[in-house]
């Protein structure tokens, strides 16, 4: 390993006028309470009802917990240094959140495939769907998700703590990322950059394109459900589609174009910092009929017991 010269990097954060910085200081502030909040139900209902039993729902519990963990890694920093004069971050504490971050990214990522599985099963084979997506296919799915989000993250870490950061410390960003990490290293990055698009953005890309064609499968094979199947699939699917448009169409954007380019990164990673994670309860309760009906029983249960 490069001796290194840089002990802390300071952020630039989103804007430079403090005014500005200020009123979304408070913004996502609201947005992580919404985060919490919004994630706590959808545990909550979950854990306390029948709809653990259910694959889909025991995959979107985990979900849930990894918005909470994701989000918490990056957004009361970004709360805390909206508020003060001096953005910085130590050399570790950066390291630290690369490798979370990217960590838990990845995990959901996997969480999400696990899940569109699940609804492929369910669609295109019914009759198989117990006997294949039992609780143990599930565990076993959440685990391999955890050692690839795993590997994937120590591996681009290993990667950045082998650079030297000898000249400028200012992260063009507010989060500890490859991109503008690699933009501060005091050497030619063409190759490291080119091996974080693999590591990062080639991986988002095949994901993403495994994930649209299973749904274009699950479209394709409701044709042949009846009108109330139909509509029920329909409702669900849509759900999905919907936040794995809301994490990937971003990450796709940020992580495949090169370090060098000069793009809005910092502005378009906010959807999958904080508007994705805060969206996705909402989505996937208001959308959803059995999640409703369980809210309202448990929230009958609490009433009746008060």
């Amino acid at each position: 390993m490069e001796n290194l010269n840089v002990t802390e990097f300071v952020f630039l954060g989103l804007w430079e006028n403090k005014e500005i910085e200020l009123l979304f200081c408070f913004l996502f502030l609201l947005c992580y309470l919404a985060v919490l909040m919004g994630n706590f139900i959808i545990l909550l209902t979950i854990t306390c009802s029948h709809l653990i039993e259910q694959p889909m729902y025991y995959f979107l519990c985990h979900l849930s917990l990894l918005d909470l963990f994701y989000t918490s890694t990056v957004v009361p920093r970004l709360i805390r240094d909206l508020a003060s004069e001096r953005k910085n971050i130590s050399y570790s504490n950066c390291m630290t959140q690369l490798f979370t971050s990217h960590l838990l990214a990845g995990v959901e990522i996997f969480i999400l495939v696990s899940m569109a599985f699940d609804r492929y099963v369910a669609i295109v084979k019914p009759l198989h769907y117990m006997v294949i997506i039992n609780r143990q296919r599930c565990n076993t799915l959440i685990v391999a998700a955890w050692g690839v989000g795993f590997w994937h993250s120590i591996a681009l870490l290993l990667m950045v703590l082998n650079l030297p950061f000898c000249g400028p410390n200012q992260i063009n960003h507010y989060i500890c990322d490859v991109k503008p990490l690699l933009k501060l290293v005091c050497k030619d990055i063409h190759v490291v950059s080119t091996l974080a698009i693999v590591n990062s953005g080639m991986v988002v890309v095949v994901v993403f394109l495994v994930l649209l064609a299973s749904y274009i499968l699950i479209l394709y094979n409701l044709r042949a459900c009846s009108p109330v199947a139909r509509r029920k699939a329909l409702s669900t699917c849509s759900s999905h589609i919907m936040v794995v448009a809301l994490f990937f169409v971003p990450c796709i954007y940020i992580y495949i174009l090169p370090a060098g380019s000069e793009n809005k990164d910092k502005e378009i990673s906010v959807f999958y910092t904080v508007i994705a994670p805060m969206l996705n309860p909402l989505i996937y309760t208001l959308r959803n009929v059995e999640m409703k009906i369980a809210m309202r029983k448990l929230w009958s249960k609490c009433h009746i017991q008060n």
